[in-house]
Parts: C-alpha cells; sequence; structure tokens
C-alpha cells in the first residue's frame, strides 16, 4: 500500500508540473499541458483506479494552493478526472462463464469494450468543451462576442488585423475543432499510458484487439440527432456542433479499425497503412473518408461481412 501512495504522489507530482506549466508560455508547455493525463492514466492503469485517485487529489490540492480554486478545478475537470475513470473502464471486468474459471484469470474475463471507452472519451471531451465555453456566457450571443474578442486580440497580437469574415469563421469552428482537438487527445494519452503500461508489464489485461473497436448501436442516432440540432441556432447550436464534431471524430477513429481488418490480407499492408495515415496527417481532410468508413461499417457491418466471407486457414502441415 505505501508503493502506491508514493507511486500516486510522483503521478499526481509530474500530472501537475506538466498542467501548470502552460502559465510560463514556453511552446513546449503546449505539448507537456496535453500530455498532463499521461501519469494519472499510466499509475491508474499499472497500480489501479486508487492510485490515479489519490495522486490526482494530491495534485489537485497543490495546484489549488499555488494558483486558486478556478485553477484547482480546471485540473480536476480536464486532467485527473477522466484519467480516473478511462483508467477504472480499461481495467473493468467480468467473468465469461461460471465454473473453474476464476476472476483472477485474465483470459476468464469480458473486458469493458474499447468502443465504449472512445464514447466516453467523446463525452468528456463535450463536457470539457462546454463547461470552457460557458465561462464565457449563458447564452450564444454572449459566447460568441466573447470568443470574437478573444480571436481579435489574439490576431492583433500576433500583428495580424481579422477581417469580419475570418472572425465569423474562427468563432463557428473553433468549439467543434477544440471537440475534436481533446477527443485525440484523451485518446492519444490513453493509447500511450496502455502501452507503456504494458511493456513494463503492469497492464493488469490482455491488450484488447483494436480492429474490432466499435461504437455501441445508438451513438449513430445520436449522431444524427445532434447534426439536426446543428441548425437550430444559439447556444443549442453550438453544443450541438461540440458533440457532432467528437462524434464524427469517434468514428473516424473506428474507420481506421475497418481499415485495419480490411487490409488483413494484403501482402504490402503496412505500406499503405502507412502512407493512409501520411496522407491524413498532412492534408487532414482526408479524416473524412475514414468517417464515411466508420459509418459504414455502423450501418452495414462492413467488417463482419469481411471476415465472414474470409476462407478458413489451410491446416498446418
Amino acid at each position: 500500500m505505501i508503493a502506491i501512495v508514493l507511486i500516486a504522489i510522483a503521478a499526481g507530482c509530474a500530472s501537475a508540473l506538466m498542467f501548470a506549466s502552460i502559465v510560463s508560455g514556453a511552446l513546449i508547455s503546449l505539448l507537456l499541458f496535453y500530455l498532463a493525463p499521461l501519469p494519472l492514466m499510466v499509475a491508474a492503469l499499472g497500480w489501479g483506479p486508487l492510485s490515479a485517485t489519490i495522486g490526482g487529489i494530491a495534485a489537485a490540492t497543490v495546484l489549488g494552493a499555488i494558483f486558486g480554486l478556478p485553477y484547482c478545478i480546471a485540473f480536476v475537470v480536464a486532467t485527473a478526472l477522466p484519467a480516473w475513470w478511462l483508467g477504472y473502464l480499461a481495467l473493468l471486468g467480468r467473468p465469461l462463464a461460471t465454473g473453474t474459471q476464476t476472476a483472477n484469470d485474465a483470459a476468464a474475463l469480458e473486458w469493458y469494450p474499447v468502443g465504449r471507452i472512445l464514447l466516453w472519451i467523446v463525452i468528456f471531451a463535450t463536457l470539457m468543451i462546454t463547461a470552457t465555453l460557458l465561462t464565457m456566457g449563458s447564452d450564444g450571443p454572449s459566447i460568441t462576442g466573447t470568443m470574437r474578442s478573444a480571436w481579435t486580440h489574439l490576431l492583433e497580437t500576433v500583428g495580424v488585423t481579422p477581417t469580419d469574415r475570418a472572425l465569423n469563421a474562427l468563432v463557428a469552428i473553433a468549439p467543434a475543432a477544440a471537440a475534436i482537438f481533446v477527443t485525440m487527445t484523451l485518446t492519444l494519452n490513453l493509447w500511450l499510458a496502455a502501452k507503456i503500461t504494458a511493456t513494463s508489464g503492469r497492464l493488469h489485461r490482455p491488450w484488447p484487439d483494436l480492429r474490432s473497436a466499435a461504437l455501441p448501436p445508438l451513438t449513430l442516432a445520436a449522431l444524427c440527432v445532434a447534426i439536426a440540432f446543428c441548425f437550430s441556432g444559439g447556444l443549442l447550436a453550438i453544443l450541438a456542433q461540440i458533440v457532432t464534431a467528437a462524434l464524427l471524430i469517434a468514428f473516424a477513429l473506428t474507420g481506421f479499425a475497418v481499415l485495419h481488418t480490411l487490409t488483413l490480407a494484403l501482402k504490402n499492408r503496412a505500406l499503405w497503412l502507412i502512407c493512409t495515415y501520411a496522407i491524413v496527417v498532412i492534408f487532414s481532410w482526408p479524416v473524412l473518408a475514414m468517417v464515411i468508413l466508420g459509418v459504414a461499417d455502423a450501418l452495414l457491418g462492413i467488417r463482419q461481412r469481411y471476415l465472414q466471407g474470409r476462407p478458413p486457414p489451410l491446416p498446418a502441415s
């Protein structure tokens, strides 16, 4: 227990330092700020959710004492709570069947689905961006006005005089872009934490088959509802845009899972995948193809049809 507490405090200190580095204004601080959940996620996956809880409380207390209550709340909402809850879900399992199998046998457990964890990441991203926007105002016009003033000040600081058209575009896309970025950041942090703990032998669950990751069936219905509310106007439309953007990037991630499945039979599979990822990273807009692939799989079951149609493997000689 003492070792768990010490590791938790060390993870909390590392996370707090990375989170607080943003006040320095250095460019590297942005990277450290976005990776702030990583130490707590490693603690949660390697030493249990209790470790992340202790580390998160210690870090939040120190940050609150130094920078004040708002900074403490921001750390809890943006870093500690997602790290603890996602780590808890990743280690959540139940026995497959009764009999000789025990709960201590990792192979005998049904682990919490990766797709549902991805949906929780979408929920956290939505809550974080929504909470940030609500600090700017309580209705659509006030939030839009605050964002417009902030963008104007930022651009004028770097010597750029923005036009009304440019400001309108920035204000319109900022909430959705922030939701996409937070969803990707949390996903990357959880993947890195799982890789670190798996490499060190501390991951207490088998590595999941990411090619089979799928969002819950009702997610597609939620996406359709969110898209419909995007045309309502006001605060509701802004919130709907946040939800839509986060869900679309989640479907893009499942689209990559579909791509990994459909390329299993290709001889140059690694080259094709590397080229695809490079094109998406460089040009960004081709991610829409992954979104379409993920949505198509949710509607048509592309992966299931493909795997059922593959011939059985040849018997070993």
